[in-house]
């Protein structure tokens, strides 16, 4: 009798476990977030406009802004230094920039910084004076200038969803830091450990670039241009003694070389690479030999194409031929040569 108790009891607990490992085979009925609402679009209007916030990716100046989407930056790498190399850069990491416009579409949200990347009228710009003359404007600008500011596109599945102040900064986390106190803070995290390092024990690594010397030692107060050969370089003097002296010699924008004065008189050079950075692209186009620069002065009217040698003779409408150029006048003493009929 109690082993048939038993087995009911087993038999119980192993069909409560089946039915609990259906349960959870069952798909969720969890539904997805909403729409973000008119109220939230709001407060995320008023909290994050205007906000302060330290630079993490470089931003490149111009109409093509950075996308960012599930986390990841485009562009990126090469493509983002030739666009950096081409218009030049609106921010760089570390640098401290201001949110001046947000726009909440159907699946992004739109952030620019510093101003945008199109210079925007002041209201009193747009007021106009006419006459029988015409129109004039109160305040005329330049149509041509334009803003040093960026933008970047977070982009969401379909829709921008309900979010929170706090869910929104880390979405936007590989591209501004909210959190960060000072631009040396925001900045370390966008460099690699080595460098990282070095910064931090006010270090000078060969291979570093301009940006992060001066974040590792500062702008030093003497710098000496010297040139090798072709070379041209530049050496930077960290201390005075009876400290110890640091030469930190840059060709462009690289460090190839740090000397050490020690107070004893020992001197320690470093001249191998000891961190290696991505190339920075260029867009300076070499010219062949003989080419006509695009900016060229020239007599033609547009879309007008002229041969490289002069013609002989022109073809008239009305079918009759003009003579060729006449020859120079011969040097003062000499006889002209004849002209012919």
């Amino acid at each position: 009798m109690k082993a048939r108790r038993i087995l009911a009891l087993i038999l119980s607990l192993l069909l409560v476990a089946v039915q609990a490992m259906a349960a959870d085979a069952k798909p969720s009925s969890v539904k997805p977030s909403a729409h973000m609402s008119k109220e939230t679009r709001m407060q995320i209007i008023r909290a994050f406009n205007a906000e302060l916030v330290y630079i993490r990716t470089p931003f490149p100046m111009g109409k093509v802004g950075l996308k960012l989407r599930n986390g990841a930056v485009s562009p990126s790498g090469a493509e983002l230094q030739q666009l950096i190399a081409m218009w030049g850069p609106a921010a760089k990491p570390g640098d401290q920039a201001r949110i001046s416009d947000i726009v909440i579409k159907n699946d992004l949200i739109h952030f620019e910084i510093n101003g945008g990347p199109i210079k925007k009228q002041k209201w009193y710009q747009r007021i106009q004076i006419a006459g029988a003359g015409g129109s004039t404007p109160v305040a005329p600008t330049d149509s041509n200038a334009n803003s040093r500011g960026s933008f970047v596109d977070l982009y969401f599945d379909h829709y921008v969803p309900e979010l929170t102040g706090p869910e929104l900064k880390d979405l936007l986390r590989p591209v501004f830091d909210f959190n960060a106190k000072s631009a040396v803070e925001a900045y370390l995290d966008t460099v690699p450990p080595k460098v990282k390092d070095a910064i931090k024990n006010h270090k000078v690594l060969v291979g570093m670039n301009r940006e992060m010397v001066i974040y590792a030692k500062g702008r030093p107060a003497k710098k000496v241009r010297e040139k090798n050969g072709e070379a041209e370089y530049e050496d930077w003097i960290y201390g005075d003694p009876p400290q110890d002296v640091d030469f930190v010699r840059m060709v462009g924008d690289e460090v190839v070389r740090v000397e050490t004065m020690k107070v004893n008189g020992e001197k320690i050079v470093r001249n191998e690479k000891e961190v290696n950075l991505p190339s920075q692209p260029t867009v300076a186009k070499q010219e062949e030999p003989g080419s006509r620069p695009a900016n060229a002065p020239s007599l033609k009217r547009p879309g007008e194409d002229l041969p490289d040698a002069a013609p002989t003779s022109v073809t008239m409408p009305s079918g009759g031929k003009v003579p060729p150029p006449m020859a120079p006048a011969p040097p003062p003493g000499k006889n002209p040569s004849p002209v012919p009929n």
